[in-house]
């Protein structure tokens, strides 16, 4: 490219670095990613800004991909360029932005991590020691019963439950969506044992379902360490977390039910292709029943 081309670059990351203060590092990643699609024009025989244009665009990113670079990478990489093309533009460098439009190729969607029924049964049949466990207990069962999410979790209100009718009201879910939800017999069974010791708390939320031992209403941090604490307690190997437990409910449940759409409903999603999710993690669990199950599944072992 021309050397006045490369200018503007430099000149565009005096402006992030001036004007809007952007970090050593980000600066960095700007100039590298802009280094890569001025080695690409080079290599097209475009000497000025004005000769490039989607097509091209499309081939770099395209050629980036095939080089092994991933979704988030090449999405930062068309973000500094869609930036750029936006500053030579506002310096009347450019009419239109070559990147418009241009969507780098989307990632794999990452499964949840899920515990199994074993998994599950091995963190809540423990006996709890004192008070604090107790609650905690009492939250573990709601999660996994009913298939809350954390920050539905330390919302819920002691008028949100009926223990009685074993249900829970989540008044204010995602997207400030109410739902009705059952409520398992352990988890029932777990929240009066809380219920109890609760009177006893001091300096009581008056509302609030799980509070500390000083009486204030938990928050999703709070919930997070614990379940941690408990964790450990158990002896339980690797990452666990209150949300993996709302995983595990929706997993389990699809596998035992296969009904999509009433998942759906208890997990409170919007879209059902949100919980489409689970029939790959199903389908993961057939596919290793049926490798180790299966007579003709497994490769003859050479003589």
């Amino acid at each position: 490219m021309s050397p006045l081309a490369v200018d503007l670059v430099q000149r565009f990351i005096e402006v992030l670095r001036v004007e809007r203060r952007l970090s050593p590092n980000t600066l960095k990643a700007y100039r590298r990613d802009l280094a890569q699609l001025i080695d690409f024009c080079t290599q097209q025989s475009l000497n000025e800004w004005s000769e490039l244009n989607g097509h091209h665009l499309r081939r770099f990113i395209a050629e980036r991909h095939r080089g092994g670079l991933g979704s988030n990478s090449l999405q930062r990489e068309l973000s500094a360029c869609r930036s750029f093309f936006a500053y030579l533009i506002k310096t009347r460098q450019l009419v239109n932005n070559p990147a418009a439009g241009i969507r780098a190729p989307k990632a794999a969607k990452a499964l949840p991590h899920v515990l199994d029924v074993d998994q599950v049964n091995a963190l809540l049949e423990v006996e709890p020691m004192g008070a604090l466990e107790i609650r905690d207990l009492a939250m573990w069962e709601l999660l996994y019963s009913s298939g809350l999410r954390v920050g539905e979790l330390v919302k819920v209100n002691l008028t949100d439950i009926d223990l009685s009718g074993r249900t829970i009201h989540v008044v204010s879910g995602k997207g400030q969506k109410s739902r009705l939800l059952p409520l398992g017999q352990q988890a029932v069974t777990a929240i009066r044992a809380w219920l109890l010791e609760r009177i006893d708390c001091h300096r009581q939320d008056d509302m609030a379902l799980f509070i500390s031992k000083n009486g204030s209403r938990l928050s999703a941090r709070s919930v997070q360490s614990r379940l941690e604490r408990w964790r450990k307690r158990q002896g339980l190997q690797g990452r666990l977390y209150p949300h993996m437990l709302r995983h595990s409910f929706a997993s389990h449940m699809l596998e035992s039910s296969r009904d999509l759409r009433a998942v759906q409903e208890l997990l409170g999603h919007s879209n059902i292709s949100t919980t489409q999710v689970y029939t790959h993690l199903d389908f993961q669990h057939l596919a290793s029943v049926y490798d180790q199950a299966h007579p003709r599944a497994k490769q003859k072992k050479k003589a």
